[in-house]
């Protein structure tokens, strides 16, 4: 009698084969077979059992042991499922677990450390890309005491599973009968022929009481929607946070999928479809790669949860609506998502639905704007004068026939249209926040690349982590092959790995600072897990887009009209960073605390300085400017619509004319001045050279005579007297 193979439904057994009023379960206690008439547990309603954990690193590694292993790296605590190896084989943190030798005796172990429900086995190959190894047949043994086995059965004999025909991909093994046990051991019997025995795997089972009912796994205080959401679900779940939310809540779209589904995303704010003047725009995206479901489902309930409290009066979280404009787009690859929840959670793979429908990593999808920016900088004679912010979309970028995935292209245009301030991308398969720059420069594997504003990404990232309650706990295992723990959880995105992506595009092409969050070493965590996750990240959520009101924001408006000004540049003195101001002449710029001096100015006017000063309170500093229009753009505005030159616009440019005329007047003299010194000197020059070289003749011409003197003089004295 076996279960169904559909990983999200509840699994039962056939009812026609059983009594409507008792239910027979075969339970293996000490290896002895006992039948127990069961009314409470009732195997109609068997429950979609959960993984116990091994991927999600809820199974530690000390209740993982082995039959025996090639070396500590290929060690049973490898063996989890979707574990990654590192880039070289033969050290620590190699993919698999690897035995030792290659016979039909060896085992891997898994102590679930209280009566469980074992339901199926769930197994992979080694993940390297150096060899290739994989179990093609296994049997599993369960125990009470990890000393006496007994093997799971399928009638008469000892049931044999069939294992993977490839290194990646996830296979389901479903146990004949569900077993009670605490002990269970995967026992391989065949293996790829030229490889070894190696495996990664998950084991499906309930936690029991004493009296075989199903217990609970822990969840949340919040009565949220804990559950994995696909396309039409999540459409519905947002219908019904706007239905209970009406007045802080909207739903609009930002584009399509390849295949055609809507890019939702939901707006959170007391004046929802509408930008209000100083309040900052802040976003989550999440589902960049569609198998990377945890983000997603964090988004949703954080909908959710937001809405409720603000209902009840929570002060954090009202004050939070009320001065910030919230976005939130739970699915940036919809088509990805939906091929890997069709799979489930367990059976998706490390892969399966990471790319668009047109095998994009939309990640990597993004335009370069690193390498422009650090190019010219190369080139150019005078680095300040190279644009640091607003880098524009190269044109081969924008043609039709690019490479670009109609989700990016949607994105992109989002991000011109909102003047985002603060954003984070929700990722998953590793527990870690990166900062930009992802790329480094000359394409460099890895090296941190910092950007101009590198202590307050710092910050940003620390603030997500430290907050994180599995970030943060001290004993937790590292995911993979990466000890992100040395770094506090935060790294720069281009010393882990370089990539041209969104965080990157988004500082230099827009105002938002953003970061990755990696939120899970699981990607498609069991629905059983969600709850956790929540809690996990519920702080870090809310205090993450906190920080949208940190540093210096204000409204630059014109002097005469008292109108915002559009573009104007906000520069920072040692901060080669700069951003504009928005459509209404509002801006936003993140900085830590300190004392600032910032420089405004905007095309036709003069520029205005003010020193500004960030506090430790978590509310931005106002500080305004007033900008004054030269004269010269004053008089192309009047002409440009034709009107009559004001009278003190007259004086004014009459006034400038004079001063133009008696600068250039000055300096006509000045230069004129500098002339008449310099053919001066070189006349004064030029007769200390005559006078000098009239002396050295004068000197040489006396030495002469006296020495002709001297020989004419004794040449008289011998002709004269010759006896002398």
């Amino acid at each position: 009698m076996c279960l169904p193979t559909q990983r999200n439904k509840g699994r039962v057994f056939n009812p026609s084969a059983l009594s409507p009023r008792a239910v027979f379960l075969k339970i293996c206690i000490s290896g002895q077979a006992q039948t127990q008439t069961r009314r409470r547990f009732d195997l109609l309603f068997l429950p979609d059992c959960p993984p116990l954990g091994l991927e999600s690193l809820r199974v530690d590694d000390s209740q993982i042991q082995a039959s025996s292993y090639q070396r500590t790296g290929l060690g049973p605590h490898r063996g989890r499922l979707n574990i990654q190896s590192g880039i070289e084989d033969g050290d620590l943190y190699d993919g698999a677990w690897c035995a030792e030798y290659k016979d039909q005796h060896q085992w891997l172990e898994v102590d679930a450390m209280h009566l469980t429900l074992f339901t199926g086995v769930i197994l992979q190959g080694r993940n390297s890309i150096w060899s290739w190894d994989w179990v093609l047949t296994y049997k599993v043994q369960l125990s009470n005491d990890s000393v006496t086995w007994t093997a799971c059965m399928n009638g008469t004999k000892e049931a044999i599973f069939e294992g993977n025909q490839n290194p990646e991909t996830p296979v389901l093994g479903l146990l004949p009968v569900p077993t009670v046990a605490r002990f269970i051991r995967i026992n391989p019997q065949t293996w790829y022929s030229n490889g070894t025995i190696c495996l990664r795997a998950e084991i499906l089972g309930c936690h029991v009481d004493g009296r075989l009912q199903y217990r609970q796994e822990p969840g949340s205080k919040d009565a949220l929607d804990f559950r994995q959401h696909n396309y039409k679900e999540m459409r519905k779940l947002m219908k019904s946070v706007t239905e209970e939310c009406p007045d802080i809540t909207r739903i609009y779209t930002i584009g399509k999928s390849y295949m055609g589904l809507k890019l939702y995303v939901m707006e959170i704010s007391d004046n929802p479809g509408k930008h209000e003047l100083g309040e900052p725009e802040f976003r989550y995206v999440a589902g960049m790669h569609g198998n990377e479901a945890l983000g997603r489902e964090l988004v949703l309930n954080l909908m959710q949860y937001l809405c409720r409290e603000y209902k009840k009066g929570n002060q954090r979280i009202v004050r939070l609506v009320t001065e910030t404009r919230i976005h939130l787009l739970p699915s940036m690859n919809p088509d990805g998502y939906e091929e890997a929840y069709k799979k489930g959670s367990e059976l998706a793979g490390w892969a399966d639905g990471r790319h668009s429908f047109e095998g994009i990593d939309l990640n990597h999808n993004f335009p370069d704007l690193n390498n422009i920016m650090w190019d010219a900088q190369e080139t150019a004679a005078d680095k300040s004068k190279v644009s640091n912010h607003y880098i524009p979309i190269p044109e081969y970028y924008t043609q039709e026939d690019a490479m670009v995935a109609p989700e990016t292209r949607a994105v992109i245009s989002w991000m011109q249209d909102i003047p985002f301030v603060l954003s984070a991308n929700l990722h998953g398969g590793e527990l870690v926040v990166t900062y930009p720059f992802d790329c480094t420069r000359d394409w460099a594997p890895q090296e941190d690349t910092p950007t101009a504003d590198d202590a307050f990404f710092r910050w940003l990232a620390t603030v997500y982590a430290s907050t994180n309650l599995a970030m943060s706990n001290p004993h937790r295992r590292l995911c993979h092959y990466e000890d992100f723990q040395a770094y506090n959880n935060i790294i720069n995105g281009g010393a882990w790995h370089t990539v041209p992506g969104m965080n990157d595009f988004s500082y230099m092409h827009t105002n938002c600072f953003e970061v990755t969050v990696e939120l899970s070493c699981d990607k498609f965590p069991h629905v059983s897990e969600l709850p956790i996750e929540w809690e996990n990240n519920k702080e870090s959520l809310l205090v993450y887009m906190e920080q949208v009101h940190r540093g210096i924001k204000g409204v630059i408006r014109d002097k005469l009209t008292k109108q915002g000004i559009v573009n104007a540049v906000i520069k920072v003195e040692d901060h080669d960073h700069d951003i504009r101001s928005a459509t209404d002449g509002d801006y936003w710029r993140l900085l830590n605390p300190g004392e600032y001096k910032v420089v405004v100015w905007a095309e036709g006017y003069f520029p205005s300085v003010r020193h500004c000063r960030v506090g430790m309170e978590p509310h931005p500093t106002i500080c305004d400017f007033t900008l004054t229009k030269t004269p010269i753009q004053r008089l192309k505005e009047i002409r440009a619509k034709g009107g009559k030159i004001p009278q003190d616009l007259q004086l004014r440019l009459r006034a400038l004319r004079f001063r133009k005329l008696r600068a250039s007047t000055k300096a006509i003299n000045q230069r004129r001045m500098s002339e008449r010194v310099k053919q001066a000197r070189k006349a004064r020059s030029c007769a200390s050279r005559m006078a000098k070289n009239i002396t050295d003749f004068i000197t040489e011409f006396n030495f002469i005579s006296s020495k002709m003197f001297l020989i004419f003089r004794m040449k008289y004295v011998q002709e004269s007297f010759p006896c002398l």
